[in-house]
């Protein structure tokens, strides 16, 4: 069975900040919330990357280990989910997130900024699809019409990809190939648990060839 993951290619990146406007526009996301975020690499120095970070729907996320209430699970495709019905609004899984991904939607004293958001790749959340429910808790299940998170349908440069792990790795690797060089994919290494491929070929690996 395939598993969705998210890539993103660091020398394709050029900062327009469409995936964060699509991601907003569709789902309707509470001000001063950004499921996905553009942020830079070595900002100023040699080597500077913008890439496009969102929850990474980990194989093995630390999100789920420390909630207190069990209100992350993972579906049979490796999306990352959470119940906001249970959600206490402790914060643990914002502390546990190596991507920032889990988010408050409110800023006010702790323990009061209410049920924790985060992308959900754009497959919504514990009650039925396409419900009126669902898409206020969640924003719009996209995945149960078959289609894929839209801020990586709406990248310009293909930097950003979301479908199955091992198509986005070849595809990676073939643009390697291609270019004669990589800088790696960001977040890969640490958020998927490599199992039917060789760690060296990784798209999380910097260098030349098999990067």
């Amino acid at each position: 069975m395939a598993r969705m993951k998210f890539l993103c290619d660091a020398e394709r990146c050029i900062e327009c900040n469409a995936c964060v406007t699509a991601c907003k526009n569709e789902h309707e996301v509470p001000w001063g919330i950004n499921r996905r975020r553009v942020i830079t690499l070595k900002d100023g120095e040699p080597g500077e990357r913008s890439i496009s970070m969102a929850c990474m729907h980990c194989t093995d996320p630390p999100c789920a280990a420390v909630c207190p209430v069990d209100c992350f699970y993972q579906t049979s495709d490796g999306v990352v989910l959470h119940s906001k019905d249970l959600c206490i609004g402790c914060g643990y899984c914002f502390y546990a997130c190596p991507f920032g991904a889990p988010q408050f939607p409110q800023t006010t004293n702790f323990g009061g900024r209410g049920k924790m958001d985060k992308c959900t790749f754009c497959a919504g959340g514990p009650e039925a699809d396409g419900s009126t429910e669902e898409f206020q808790k969640y924003g719009k299940n996209r995945f149960s019409e078959g289609k894929l998170p839209l801020c990586a349908e709406m990248c310009s440069t293909r930097a950003l990809m979301a479908g199955d792990g091992d198509e986005l790795a070849d595809i990676y690797k073939e643009r390697v190939v291609r270019r004669g060089y990589g800088s790696g994919a960001p977040g890969w290494a640490t958020a998927y648990v490599s199992r039917n491929r060789d760690d060296a070929t990784a798209p999380g690996k910097t260098g030349t060839g098999g990067s």
